[in-house]
């Protein structure tokens, strides 16, 4: 599907160059700007005619509708403050910012600006998420009690970002959309064995004002690849294994006298799509029917706060 928006990609290395590919595939790429002159290249590559920049300040200049991010997250709020004052629309991977102080000041200019601020939280936007998120909000799983999330795997170790971080930012993005309220409790525990003040295994405890609690298991040192969601409630019991893409319902429950009834599992829903195109589809629609993304500057801000608060507990106990 075309559009006639004109997005400019800013940063187009590592993971940039695959919302380059995208928006080019969706007809709105008009720019990109990167330092790098060999990610220039690719990108013309991709996208023959578009304009290429070697600084982020020109495109902000060029005037086009909307600006994608993706540059080291570090400068994230630097690059979207620039871009909503000029007022762009904005989508910037995540986490929107390092600092939730920053991610909530970006939200508020948003809003103030009448501006689309979208974080690239793409978990959310797998459709086994959508479908999951639909089935909880209409109550065919009745009242949800808890929610367990895990990711783990032998993976690289970072030396400077802990695991929670590093991998655990998509995971509180759903853990906070699907409780569809924001945690009042945070508590983090983690070990790190490779670098000192670098966690490589940690465990999140969330508790929501519903009486909800979630927690999730992080992990780069960990002997098996475990991607996963189990959600416990009131009429059964449900499963994400995001490796598949697969839903599975559990109708296990418990009774009021404390008896066990298991009526077998159903698989609900399976298969993937591609992720990135629909999120970035989303986006499009999401700026030309001004309407506030799911992973708005809110949730952005909402998931920073929470890592926040995790890494100063881990800093402490360290």
């Amino acid at each position: 599907m075309k559009h006639s928006m004109k997005v400019g990609v800013i940063g187009a290395g590592h993971w940039g160059k695959n919302l380059v590919r995208n928006f080019a595939e969706l007809g709105v790429l008009a720019g990109v700007a990167d330092p790098v002159e060999e990610n220039r290249l690719a990108a013309s590559q991709q996208a023959p005619g578009i304009e290429l920049f070697d600084n982020e300040g020109d495109l902000l200049a060029a005037g086009y509708d909307a600006v994608a991010i993706a540059t080291p997250a570090a400068t994230h709020y630097r690059i979207a403050q620039r871009a909503l004052e000029v007022g762009l629309d904005v989508f910037v991977e995540k986490p929107v910012t390092l600092d939730a102080a920053q991610a909530l000041e970006l939200h508020h200019l948003a809003e103030e600006g009448e501006r689309i601020l979208m974080v690239g939280h793409l978990l959310l936007y797998q459709p086994a998420v959508t479908f999951i998120a639909e089935f909880l909000r209409v109550g065919k799983l009745g009242q949800v009690y808890t929610l367990h999330q895990r990711r783990s795997k032998l993976g690289r170790v970072r030396s400077e970002e802990n695991v929670m971080w590093s991998f655990g930012a998509h995971d509180v993005a759903v853990l906070l959309v699907l409780a569809g309220e924001s945690p009042d409790q945070i508590q983090a525990w983690g070990h790190a064995a490779i670098n000192s003040g670098v966690e490589d295994d940690t465990y999140l405890h969330l508790g929501f004002p519903s009486g909800l609690k979630a927690s999730l298991h992080n992990s780069w040192l960990w002997p098996r690849v475990e991607r996963e969601l189990i959600i416990v409630g009131e009429k059964g019991m449900m499963v994400f294994e995001e490796s598949g893409s697969r839903v599975v319902l559990h109708r296990k429950v418990v009774d009021s006298e404390g008896n066990h009834h298991d009526g077998g599992e159903e698989i609900l829903f399976e298969g993937s799509a591609q992720p990135l195109l629909l999120e970035l589809e989303y986006f499009l629609e999401c700026c030309r029917e001004r309407q506030r993304p799911i992973s708005d500057g809110r949730n952005g801000y909402e998931v920073v706060r929470v890592l926040e608060e995790a890494g100063r507990q881990l800093s402490v106990e360290a």
